[in-house]
């Protein structure tokens, strides 16, 4: 059974003109799309499988990732369903020259295991073996909508 640690993603992206809206700072669809990704990524890690995103719960926008700066996204498995698989996403500002990070957005995300007819499939259960997936797991199951 996959522990929670090993469903741990953490990508980055450099933000460039491309990704800014007209105030300098990422389009909010670039960083949704960013987490939606590394939560995917996540979730068939988890399940050995192909996942499809079923919903993101309540996306909170709190600051901006400016032009220049790096957006970090982390994402991991926190609890299952049969065939479903939650995942914690949050976003961050970096920056690139002394790596100091700001939290900028926040949401959780299902997804759902599905065999090669795109059919729902199950999912095995999730484990915690260490402290800081026990942590992990409460700080996503107390902040969940």
């Amino acid at each position: 059974m996959p522990d929670l640690l090993e469903t741990r993603i953490e990508n980055r992206w450099l933000v460039h003109p491309n990704h800014a809206n007209t105030l300098g700072a990422t389009h909010g669809g670039s960083v949704l799309k960013w987490m939606d990704e590394a939560g995917a990524m996540s979730a068939m890690r988890f399940a050995g499988e192909n996942c499809v995103t079923v919903s993101m719960d309540g996306v909170e926008f709190r600051r901006p990732i400016p032009v220049g700066e790096t957006a970090v996204v982390d994402a991991y498995v926190y609890a299952t369903g049969e065939t479903s698989v939650r995942v914690r996403l949050r976003a961050a500002r970096e920056n690139p020259r002394t790596a100091e990070r700001e939290a900028t957005t926040e949401s959780y995300a299902v997804y759902v295991a599905i065999d090669e007819d795109r059919d729902p499939m199950p999912v095995p259960e999730l484990t915690v073996d260490s402290e800081e997936g026990e942590r992990l797991r409460s700080e996503a199951l107390a902040g969940e909508a």
